[in-house]
């Protein structure tokens, strides 16, 4: 027997178009996401909080275990702050890059000339810094665990992320590690865990991005 369910069920129609207008779109999709890059050189330029908080509210959309929706968008303006992150960061950044990436990561790193220096975390208007909530403390003392954590928050950022391109706006997903700083200087709960920091707003005007490649369809697809 079903087990009863604590939310009111309604239907679901979801935006159904043809199927000629449907390749349309999804090829209008993809001629634009393969546009984005990865950027490194912002524009100081102001960004409207509006903005941000739609990316915010599009990102909570996205699915997740048991819908818990374990995760905390942290959004940075304060130039102090911002400051504070980048002077942390580019301290894990300088000792990993002398000591904890193998040989084979920064060979891999190399051609992208990336290194310690992480000034974009200043330069960008907003710092967006993704938690995921580990579990949920319950009025009582108790703790509450959240499923598929890290799925459902990688999911979550996608959304994000995927919205901010779709705005215009350049990013970079960027994972100084260790990035318990993070929590400290955000005053965080210890129910949440530092995900991922992203540096958000237009690309500065001269800047640059390494000419890569992606895979091709047939290397990152299988049908059956």
């Amino acid at each position: 027997m079903p087990v009863p369910s604590a939310y009111p069920f309604r239907p679901y129609q979801p935006l159904r178009v043809p199927v000629s207008e449907m390749e349309r779109r999804s090829q209008l999709r993809y001629e634009n996401f393969s546009q984005r890059r990865s950027v490194r050189d912002f524009s100081p330029e102001p960004v409207p909080r509006a903005v941000i908080e739609n990316l915010i509210r599009v990102a909570g959309t996205a699915p997740s275990g048991a819908n818990k929706q374990p995760w905390t968008f942290c959004a940075v303006q304060s130039p102090a702050l911002k400051k504070q992150i980048r002077v942390a960061a580019e301290q894990e950044e300088t000792e990993a890059y002398a000591h904890r990436m193998p040989p084979e990561w920064l060979e891999d790193l190399a051609p992208l000339g990336t290194d310690s220096h992480k000034e974009f975390l200043e330069t960008a208007p907003w710092l967006l810094v993704v938690f995921r909530r580990i579990y949920e403390p319950q009025h009582d003392g108790s703790q509450r665990n959240n499923y598929y954590v890290n799925e459902s928050v990688g999911l979550a950022t996608g959304f994000l992320l995927a919205a901010a391109h779709e705005a215009g706006l350049a990013f970079l997903t960027h994972t100084p590690s260790p990035m318990n700083f993070l929590t400290r200087l955000l005053n965080r709960p210890k129910n949440e865990r530092p995900y991922l920091l992203i540096p958000i707003g237009y690309p500065a005007p001269d800047a640059q991005v390494p000419d890569i490649h992606r895979k091709s369809l047939e290397d990152i697809s299988a049908w059956y």
